[in-house]
């Protein structure tokens, strides 16, 4: 009979890939047998990637219940199917954030396994394009609007990028407009000296290639409120999207570029908001453990200063500058929450800023979208992330809600491949219900509703 696993900490483990023992194979073994054990006795998280279910499959019909069974290959499958949600560790009662003696982080161990294969083999061409989304956005505007056009309507083009680096033919791409948020706020002299303004923007490199109208009505609706803002030129990646496949080397760059920039807003005082609740958690909770050692002091004091815009905007409520002189109102609003944001455990202020609008009722899902990060756009990732995104699609769909809303933009593309509707940013849904024309129903005439129903 096999000698019991323990449950408590190996010698082995580690979260942080500044500490040597992060890299021993053997250590990391250790640790997998471990937390594949825990999770094997509780299985609270079935529901959420396919990492479990192929997990206890493995376990129970493979190897009857013995964890150590589990072939090498195996294990690579399990920690290929995770896309870094992050609910599994939202939801486990053993975690380090916890505090618990146990100290699991499924996610970390994860992104363990990712580095230690990246260093022994390397990164992949596909890895390197879609692990640097600022290159790919700067090389395809250099073709003034062609390989755009081309993503959105050319199957021949689709199933050649499928062949070259593995994006799913099927897979709704984003947009590249020509001016990037930054070229915008430059316009219109929003790029001001670190000692100037109250916030400084982190885009996102998502806001800054794809979608600079969630920024640009970021800037709007914190005026609105009296809110001094700055922005910057030359920010990076947050670093997720290469860190997902475990290339340490480029996630470190990128943030030692953003900490460059920043360092200077942060030391002034200010508050930095990242528009998208990936960065915002990456900047907030990941830099910290995975900077280099020369970089560790400024990432800590830089996470201690990011906010999410919601997030700074609900901070202000009880502040005569607070503008709740909306005009317009969507009424109802099918509202999901990210998971990145659950993260975080700031709460759902968007939601809460949204009810501030006269009217509105705000029906709030809480499920995966199934996106997460590249995941989705992977020839393997793409038909599971429409299962798993299946439940949040349901359910947005049943609230008959007109005005969907999301702070990841990355879910909002989801919804509109997938259920036929694009979620709307919180930051948008604010900036047009302070027009009098943004939505149907002015708020004058609800307000004279209410009055004669009284």
């Amino acid at each position: 009979m096999s000698e019991h696993i323990s449950y408590s900490p190996t010698e082995g483990i580690s979260y942080s890939p500044s500490e040597e023992i992060y890299w021993d194979d053997k250590a990391l073994a250790g640790e997998v047998d471990r937390t594949f054990e825990i999770c094997h006795g509780c299985r609270m998280c079935f529901k959420y990637c396919d990492s479990f279910p192929l997990l206890f499959s493995f376990i129970d019909e493979r190897h009857d219940g013995d964890v150590r069974k589990i072939s090498e290959e195996e294990t690579e499958q399990v920690m290929d199917a995770c896309f870094q949600c992050k609910l599994c560790e939202v939801q486990c009662p053993y975690t380090v954030r916890e505090n618990h003696e146990f100290m699991l982080d499924f996610p970390k161990l994860v992104h363990r396994y990712k580095a230690q294969r990246t260093l022994k083999q390397g990164v992949t061409f596909r890895d390197k394009i879609l692990g640097d989304p600022d290159k790919t956005g700067k090389l395809i505007r250099r073709t003034s609007g062609i390989a755009d056009a081309l993503n959105q309507k050319s199957r021949i083009h689709r199933r050649f990028l499928e062949l070259l680096i593995g994006v799913h033919r099927d897979k709704k791409l984003p947009r590249y407009p020509k001016e990037t948020f930054s070229s915008w706020a430059e316009s219109k002299n929003l790029i001001s000296k670190p000692s100037e303004g109250e916030v400084v923007i982190f885009q996102t490199c998502y806001v800054e290639n794809n979608e600079p109208e969630v920024g640009k009505d970021t800037v709007y609706v914190l005026e609105k409120n009296k809110v001094s803002v700055s922005c910057e030129k030359g920010l990076e990646c947050c670093g997720m999207p290469a860190w997902e496949s475990g290339d340490l080397k480029s996630m470190r760059k990128f943030a030692s570029r953003n900490l460059d920039i920043l360092e200077p807003h942060v030391k002034a005082g200010k508050k930095v908001l990242a528009i998208n609740p990936t960065c915002s958690m990456m900047l907030k909770q990941e830099y910290p453990e995975l900077v280099s050692h020369e970089d560790k002091d400024r990432a800590l004091a830089l996470s201690e200063s990011i906010a999410d815009p919601s997030e700074y905007l609900w901070s202000i409520r009880k502040e005569a500058r607070f503008n709740t002189e909306f005009a317009s109102s969507p009424e109802k609003v099918s509202y999901h929450t990210p998971c990145h944001l659950r993260a975080q455990s700031i709460g759902f202020k968007a939601r809460d800023l949204l009810r501030k609008i006269p009217g509105v009722k705000v029906e709030t899902t809480m499920e995966c979208c199934g996106h997460d990060g590249t995941y989705a756009m992977k020839t393997e990732g793409f038909e599971a992330s429409v299962r798993i995104g299946k439940k949040s699609f349901d359910s947005m769909t049943e609230s008959s809600a007109e005005i969907w809303a999301t702070d990841c933009p990355l879910a909002s593309m989801q919804f509109e491949q997938h259920a036929a509707k694009k979620a709307m940013h919180p930051m948008s849904i604010l900036a047009k219900a302070y027009d009098k024309s943004g939505f149907s129903k002015s708020v004058e005439d609800l307000e004279e509703r209410e009055n004669s129903d009284v």
